[in-house]
């Protein structure tokens, strides 16, 4: 018996006041394999009253306290760790492996890496006779997205259990059973009643009630932009902290000096990792006009390399995107491409072949794309990459910054210092210099439209703490 039909309030779950089921589609069959309750404005806030209660004392808890709650937490999420692979390539269609080695990992890590960081974090210190606080901001509203949610919950409120925060949780509708399993470890994890609350729903009723509500003190939210600046907006009244990351149309810079054919089959992987739905994917791949030809032979090579299909198939190594909203915003701007005359190097549009059924994308290389195109311009959140030539590296450094973007930006060469003079100029919040691995302790956020603030490590710790300066604190 599941608890995918129950909220979890106040340390227990509870049925919704007004009850209201929505289906959990399979994206790779079409089919519903699970339904979930939403819920209304009324069960926020018993939500919200929950865990306003419990902050009086939460917020009070030794750092020796939390760290053994999160050392608990740590131990619940490894015991469940294969029913969230089984749950995340259920209910948005990511390859098992990628679901265990990525999707389900990088919550481990982020929950990992925030124990870390707690146990020698200062929240304390004396400049002069001033002594410095860092103290919980309060009641922590959470909304997450559908592409990456062990990553999104686990960034979020790894930080809020970290600082002595609070917290009511909207996982996405969408993809909305891993953040039941989620709720389900942090009460095994014996998460003091009210300190974590979950409310599944839709945004526009879920997530409005959560960002206008009075007894919320800060949002902390990740999606699209579009629905960013309506959290922003109805936060605004109370003067709500706003934590935002947002959409992105990442740059990924081949400078004339890399190594094309290790850089271009890694730029393809990169952006084609997980469908193409990652914000940070390195989109548009900017390579000299002379080596244009070059570029396209290596690309639709390494396109060769995916193979579209059932996630839970060991042939396949790319499974669907998440939706039919998903599927036919990507169609649409695969035809613009083609449309608004880009060369089509490999894919294109329509269901890759045998495929009638499930939001599959043929993982899709265009060429000669300039920079006036809406597939140069809009974020596409699927498995199309932009081949852009440039004349010089400086035209190339203009044409990636012009954007509303700056979330990540990726710089190849074979010359580091090269390299790092090219990323000193990016207006992004992360750069990626030739395909590093991952770093759980490196900031994430970005600038521009993609958002305010930064999530990860200790990075992600600041932006829940309010800072106190006591003047006075020790006798002049």
């Amino acid at each position: 018996m599941t608890n995918n039909l129950k909220f979890y309030i106040d340390g227990a779950w509870v049925d919704p006041i007004t009850p209201k089921r929505v289906e959990v589609i399979d994206p790779s069959t079409e089919d519903a394999f699970t339904e979930i309750s939403v819920g209304s404005g009324a069960d926020v806030d018993l939500a919200v009253k929950a865990a306003r209660r419990a902050f009086d004392s939460f917020s009070r808890a030794t750092v020796k306290e939390r760290i053994e709650l999160l050392e608990a937490v740590n131990a619940e999420y490894d015991k469940r760790y294969e029913d969230i692979v089984d749950a995340v390539s259920r209910e948005m269609g990511a390859p098992l492996e990628w679901a265990r080695s990525a999707q389900a990992w990088i919550g481990q890590a982020h929950l990992r890496e925030i124990l870390r960081v707690l146990k020698e974090y200062r929240f304390e210190e004396m400049r002069g006779s001033t002594r410095i606080v860092k103290e919980p901001i309060g009641v922590v509203g959470m909304i997450t997205p559908w592409n990456w949610p062990l990553n999104q919950i686990t960034c979020k409120v790894g930080p809020a259990l970290a600082s002595g925060c609070t917290m009511v949780l909207k996982p996405s509708e969408i993809a909305p059973v891993t953040g039941v399993i989620f709720a389900e470890v942090m009460q095994a994890a014996g998460v003091p009643a009210g300190v974590f609350n979950m409310v599944n729903g839709e945004g526009g009723v879920v997530g409005a009630a959560i960002s206008s509500h009075p007894g919320i003190d800060m949002m902390s939210f990740t999606g699209s932009t579009r629905a960013g600046i309506l959290v922003a907006k109805a936060a605004a009244d109370t003067v709500k902290r706003v934590h935002q990351e947002l959409g992105g149309k990442s740059a990924n810079i081949l400078l004339d000096d890399a190594d094309f054919a290790k850089r271009v089959p890694e730029g393809i992987a990169n952006c084609f990792s997980n469908s193409g739905q990652s914000c940070n994917a390195p989109t548009r791949m900017f390579v000299p006009r002379a080596r244009h030809a070059e570029v396209v032979d290596l690309a639709r090579d390494a396109a060769k390399n995916f193979v579209v299909g059932d996630p839970r198939s060991a042939n396949s190594n790319l499974g669907p995107v998440v939706s039919q909203v998903q599927f036919d915003k990507i169609q649409a701007l695969i035809q613009s491409g083609i449309d608004e005359g880009a060369d089509l190097v490999a894919g294109g549009p329509g269901r890759p072949d045998g495929l009638t059924r499930g939001y599959y994308v043929r993982p899709t290389v265009f060429a000669n794309v300039s920079h006036d195109m809406r597939i140069a311009r809009e974020e596409i959140f699927g498995p199309v990459i932009s081949i852009m030539p440039y004349e010089s590296e400086e035209e190339a450094i203009t044409k990636a910054n012009d954007t509303v973007y700056g979330l990540a930006a990726y710089i190849q060469s074979e010359d580091l210092e090269h390299a790092r003079r090219v990323a000193a100029r990016m207006r992004a919040g992360t750069i990626y210099i030739n395909a590093p691995p991952s770093d759980i302790a490196a900031p994430f956020g970005g600038y521009k439209q993609s958002g305010n603030g930064r999530e990860w490590s200790e990075w992600g710790l600041d932006d829940f703490l309010e800072i106190k300066g006591v003047v006075g604190y020790e006798a002049a």
